[in-house]
């Protein structure tokens, strides 16, 4: 550690036998340092934060909303396009001065590295451009980089609004031009079908159809075939009850008698028979033989009465046409399927190439007819979405911080460089005066001398100094400071003119 101590010492004593070459050192690397630091431009950079409203209330209510982060993404991409900063060079002062291809080249990758887009959350894109040009003054270049952060923003805006429009109108020009093209394929093949159903016009609609149509004929004719039996059914029951009913009814002359009773009782069997009841029924059973008891009674009692038409009989007469008619009428259903399901299946055993080509023209017809339709609802959905967008973009943004002309320059750190350049001419100057302290061949203490020779060293000889050598001594310690104040000096006068020339930027 003491061999250390004495090493740093040494150096340190060797620098300040030279103080004045490092301190002429150390002045002239500060003031060529501060020379550069000078003539480095100031850049400013301007910044503008947007918000994207993703969510679109009447798009998403008429169901033609479409992916709106997706959107933001595409459009923030292509923002910084080489197309999208041509227009911005051409549009501010940076296009000023550019001839040809090759300086409109080095201006848009120079404008590349000087614009930055980033998102800060999903709603939200900053555009940041950060311009210092050596050409322009502090005041200028705050002004450019508060004019290309705008130009950015128009971009977007016509990115956004001018471009989803222009691909909409697009869209609808292609989905016209494939719509007539599928029309005029879709009239051919509805000549080809209506030509083939005017020759088999049993075989409309293909073989397919042919056994669909068989399968639901055959299901209707079992549906008749249930109907008719069960008119059978009811016009034996309503048969049945009239054999039982009869024609007239016996009037007594004097208003009265087993005959009367007679007509009356056979008349309340007639009406329980037609209500449904069976000859098992009580009451049916009852009347039975209440009637019979009556005949017994009404062959003692003569023909002492006047005959008059039955109502009970004319009714059920009228039931059973009506019922005669239904079952000739069922039975004539029957028939005109039978014809049809004989034909049918006729045509399916003669012809089967024909049902074949009928069934290709159908699946023909059918496909085009459903792509036509298809393509009629998207050209239909695409006009309202153009609608839509004429009156509002599909993203909807706000500018929430607009581009403001900066004050302060974003870089570079004077104030830390002009420090900087300080510290590394004083750092310079000792380095200079400590590397020529060790070209010569000289000790500065008894200890490194022994140590170096390995011999024993007897003793030194001390320095001593007359009164005027003293004051001489003083006084170029006096300059000396004088000198190294008067480099921190300039340094802090150098900040102060940076602090008030950033301050002076309007």
């Amino acid at each position: 550690m003491n061999e250390v101590f004495e090493e740093l010492r040494a150096a340190l004593h060797q620098v300040w036998n030279r103080r004045w070459l490092a301190l002429a050192v150390a002045w002239g690397v500060c003031v060529l340092g501060w020379f550069v630091v000078a003539m480095i431009p100031n850049s400013y950079m301007s910044q503008a934060r947007l918000y994207v409203q993703l969510d679109d209330v009447l798009s998403e209510q008429l169901d033609i909303s479409g992916d709106g982060r997706q959107e933001m993404t595409r459009v923030r991409q292509t923002l910084a396009s080489k197309v999208n900063l041509e227009k911005v060079i051409r549009g501010t002062r940076l296009g000023e001065d550019i001839a040809t291809d090759g300086e409109m080249q080095g201006a848009i990758d120079d404008l590349t590295k000087a614009v930055t887009i980033k998102s800060e959350q999903d709603n939200l894109v900053e555009i940041a451009a950060t311009i210092g040009k050596s050409d322009l003054s502090d005041a200028e270049n705050a002004k450019l980089s508060q004019e290309v952060v705008q130009s950015l923003i128009d971009i977007f805006r016509e990115e956004n609004i001018a471009g989803n429009r222009g691909e909409v109108a697009d869209t609808i020009v292609f989905l016209d031009q494939q719509l007539e093209d599928r029309k005029v394929e879709l009239e051919a093949a509805e000549q080809r079908r209506l030509a083939f159903e005017a020759q088999y016009p049993e075989l409309i609609g293909g073989s397919g159809s042919v056994g669909n149509r068989l399968q639901t004929l055959q299901t209707e004719m079992r549906g008749v075939d249930a109907d008719i039996a069960a008119a059978q059914s009811a016009l034996a029951g309503i048969s049945g009850q009239l054999s039982g009913t009869p024609r007239t009814i016996s009037m007594p002359g004097m208003g009265g008698g087993a005959s009367a009773a007679l007509a009356q009782a056979e008349a309340q069997l007639a009406g329980m028979r037609s209500r449904g009841l069976t000859d098992s029924h009580p009451d049916i059973q009852a009347t039975e033989r209440q009637i019979q008891l009556l005949r017994r009674q009404a062959s003692r009692e003569g023909d002492g009465s006047v005959g008059a038409p039955n109502p009970a009989y004319s009714s059920l007469v009228a039931i059973r046409v009506e019922r005669q008619a239904n079952l000739q009428a069922l039975q004539a259903r029957k028939a005109a399927l039978q014809s049809d399901i004989s034909s049918l299946i006729a045509a399916q055993a003669q012809e089967p190439e024909v049902a074949a080509e009928a069934n290709r023209i159908s699946r023909d017809y059918e496909v085009l007819k459903t792509k036509y339709d298809e393509l009629l609802q998207d050209r239909e959905e695409m006009r309202l979405r153009g609608q839509v967008q004429t009156e509002r973009s599909s993203l909807q943004f706000q500018v929430v911080d607009p581009p403001a002309v900066p004050r302060n320059p974003a870089a570079p750190n004077r104030p830390i460089l002009l420090l900087g350049v300080l510290f590394a001419g004083l750092a310079a100057g000792a380095g200079t005066a400590f590397v020529m302290s060790q070209l010569q061949a000289s000790f500065t203490t008894a200890e490194k001398l022994e140590r170096v020779l390995d011999l024993p060293v007897v003793g030194t000889i001390s320095r001593s100094m007359t009164e005027m050598r003293q004051a001489q001594q003083r006084k170029q310690f006096k300059q000396f400071a004088g000198g190294l104040a008067g480099l921190v000096g300039v340094c802090v006068i150098l900040l102060a003119v940076e602090f008030i020339q950033v301050g002076s930027v309007a």
